[in-house]
């Protein structure tokens, strides 16, 4: 007497640890890369912060020139004075988000900025796929330091106090120039050069943001 079923359950088993194995092996595959995409969430955000902090920093330290000068005061309001003293600041933040900086470069075109790479601390940690256990996330951001305000120079005639001249003549109304600062959202300033401490924080005259690399 042959007894079949033992026979073929016998064969099947083979094929069914092959199938349990091989699901096994996506299961683990699957939450690799999970653990590499999480990872590399990770080191966006640090890297996010890392750039915000560079051009927050570079921002904060910009001050208004002690006289009225044109040409410096627009140059300084169109962003482009920037410099490798404000990566420190991108280092912190990427500490602090537990991961190391690799590159912080400041550029001054078309606008200020800080392009910032970071990588992470950890590994994206061991696994079925070769290489993870040493492999690191890496990401880089830009944030950009735009101007909200502009100069412009207006021309209104201004009457000077009476005087005369060397024959005797009565002089004239000058014109004297006047100048203020126009900014897109309306909030206009007049710049008075005898008082230049009543000029509002430069922090307020320009927005930090992200921006692509």
């Amino acid at each position: 007497m042959i007894v079949r079923g033992t026979s073929e359950a016998g064969q099947a088993f083979p094929i069914y640890i092959a199938v349990v194995a091989g699901l096994l092996f996506l299961a683990f595959a699957y939450f690799a890369v999970g653990q590499a995409s999480m990872k590399k969430n990770e080191a966006q955000t640090a890297a996010d912060a890392a750039a915000l902090a560079a051009a927050q920093d570079a921002r904060d330290r910009w001050t208004w020139p002690g006289v009225f000068d044109l040409h410096a005061w627009d140059d300084l309001l169109s962003g482009r004075e920037v410099g490798a003293g404000s990566c420190s600041a991108a280092d912190r933040l990427a500490a602090a988000n537990d991961a190391e900086q690799v590159v912080c470069d400041a550029g001054v075109w078309p606008e200020a900025s800080y392009t910032v790479t970071v990588k992470t601390n950890r590994t994206v940690g061991s696994s079925v796929i070769a290489g993870t256990g040493t492999k690191k996330a890496e990401a880089t951001a830009r944030a950009v330091i735009e101007p909200r305000c502009r100069i412009e120079e207006d021309m209104h005639p201004a009457p000077s106090p009476p005087g005369e001249d060397e024959d005797g003549d009565t002089g004239e109304a000058e014109e004297q120039k006047s100048y203020k600062a126009v900014c897109d959202d309306g909030d206009d300033f007049h710049i008075d050069p005898k008082n230049l401490d009543l000029l509002p924080d430069l922090a307020d005259l320009f927005s930090v943001h992200l921006a692509d690399n």
